[in-house]
């Protein structure tokens, strides 16, 4: 102690001379003090944060870099908090009372597109991919499984196509009942996911319509809202028969003996992305290093929770009330590399959560226009957009630059390796990681959006040329 004493006395000297005169003594003190961990530290505008999420497994960033440190690390103090509903989570975003969020995919795209309440939201940072399910009631699974395909042991073969469902829906309507499943919010990954998987088996999920945003004109399948935590006893109760939704309200039907997850997202597109982190662009303009603080933090948290081992220890932390607070033996399920279809069929599924493996973190340009051209097909954006309009709407929203500055410091830090950063111009290669092995390519929105059976068409000459 001494010495450090001795060390800062001669320095504080050393700067007292400097201030007298002299650019050759001001260069002799910055080379005589050790200048490299303040100098790496960013100048936080706004240290105290207040964050929101959804009670789902997929929040896990934001409990990890609280409950390891390294929002802590980064000079920030978060408190994070539980929201009641999607909705909720959006307008204390829009209106300030949260400085960010845990949110859907799709919520700051739709803010940004046109579609529900406008606003100037940007996403800096991927917190997933995968980890929804689609559910069903017991007595639908009944009648799903004569449908089924079965190997050598007499189980169902995965992944299950919404093929086995039509005949299903087909005897519900003949009873007069309409077939009803619920999905989590209009904009959701959920809801895109859960219309695409029904109309691959040819079944009309509904339309939504500059007047109609229902999302259920001609539909066969009455899509409504809600709440995730609430899914297992909407099902329980009748109101529904089956839904979308991401964990652990997916087990928890397994759990408590009430439904059946019939398929996963990640067989619906492999590796899809599904929650984001949002703030207001208000925000990040004003706060800048800030932004990259917190992006940086969770960064951190999604490597440590791909990092082989820590996942035991992060459902414990999730299971903590003021997280998820659902039981452990429902959130390892799936979070610690496998998942359970029917009671006792439990299956290796080693990427349901992935929080950081295959650049989960980046936000790349391709996946936010995937959803504005789900947002299209199904008539939440009304009318044709030229596809330019895609690329240079998405361009407003997510935003890999405050990403790639924030890893670049962890690089520079130790915390990352140079390989960790993807090598991209945002847009990943074009995929056929669908389950009905449907081409997506990202710089052919117009191309793709036709090339659907079920849903809104381009008439491609006829577009303008500029998109807004």
């Amino acid at each position: 102690m001494k010495k450090l004493h001795l060390k800062i006395s001669l320095a504080l000297v050393t700067l007292i001379m400097v201030s007298c005169g002299g650019e050759k003594k001001k260069q002799a003190v910055s080379s005589d003090i050790d200048t490299k961990v303040d100098e790496s530290k960013l100048a936080i505008e706004k240290a105290q944060l207040t964050f929101g999420f959804i009670k789902l497994t997929d929040m896990a960033p934001l409990a990890i870099a609280k409950e390891k440190g390294f929002f802590e690390e980064e000079g920030l103090f978060v408190s994070v908090e539980a929201q009641s509903n999607w909705k909720n989570v959006l307008d204390r975003v829009i209106d300030g009372q949260l400085d960010g969020s845990h949110m859907l995919a799709g919520q700051p795209i739709a803010a940004g597109a046109g579609f529900g309440r406008q606003a100037e939201l940007v996403t800096p940072f991927s917190m997933d991919l995968n980890g929804n399910g689609i559910t069903v009631s017991n007595d639908v699974w009944a009648k799903m499984k004569p449908n089924l395909p079965k190997d050598s042991e007499g189980k169902p073969i995965h992944p299950i196509k919404a093929d086995a469902l039509k005949p299903v829906i087909a005897e519900y309507k003949n009873k007069g009942d309409a077939f009803k499943m619920g999905m989590v919010f209009p904009v959701s990954t959920h809801n895109y996911e859960i219309r695409y998987w029904l109309a691959a088996a040819g079944i009309s999920p509904g339309m939504y319509s500059k007047d109609n945003i229902q999302g259920q004109i001609d539909a066969d399948v009455l899509l409504s809202v809600t709440p995730p935590p609430q899914m297992p006893s909407t099902l329980e109760s009748g109101s529904i028969f089956g839904y979308c939704v991401g964990e652990p309200w997916n087990q928890q039907a397994v759990f408590r003996g009430i439904g059946v997850p019939v398929v996963t997202n990640y067989d619906i597109w492999k590796n899809n992305p599904e929650k984001v982190f949002v703030m207001t662009k208000k925000f990040i303009e004003e706060n800048p290093n800030t932004a990259v603080a917190v992006t940086k933090a969770l960064i951190r948290a999604g490597k440590w929770l791909d990092t082989p081992g820590n996942r035991k220890e992060a459902v414990k932390i999730l299971s903590m009330p003021e997280y998820v607070g659902a039981d452990e033996v429902v959130l390892a399920n799936s979070m610690t590399g496998t998942f359970e279809y029917e009671k006792g069929d439990k299956r290796e599924m080693p990427d349901f959560n992935v929080f950081f493996k295959y650049n989960a973190t980046y936000p790349f340009y391709s996946d936010g226009i995937w959803f504005l051209t789900q947002m299209r097909r199904w008539g939440q954006i009304p009318e044709s957009k030229p596809a330019a309009w895609y690329d240079e709407t998405i361009k407003e929203i997510y935003r890999p630059d405050i990403w790639t500055k924030a890893a670049n410091l962890l690089v520079e830090e130790g915390h990352l390796e140079d390989s960790d950063l993807p090598k991209t111009d945002g847009y990943k290669p074009a995929t056929t990681d669908f389950i009905d092995g449907n081409k997506y390519d990202a710089k052919d929105p117009l191309g793709y959006i036709n090339s659907f059976k079920i849903g809104n068409k381009e008439s491609v000459e006829a577009l303008p040329s500029t998109g807004k």
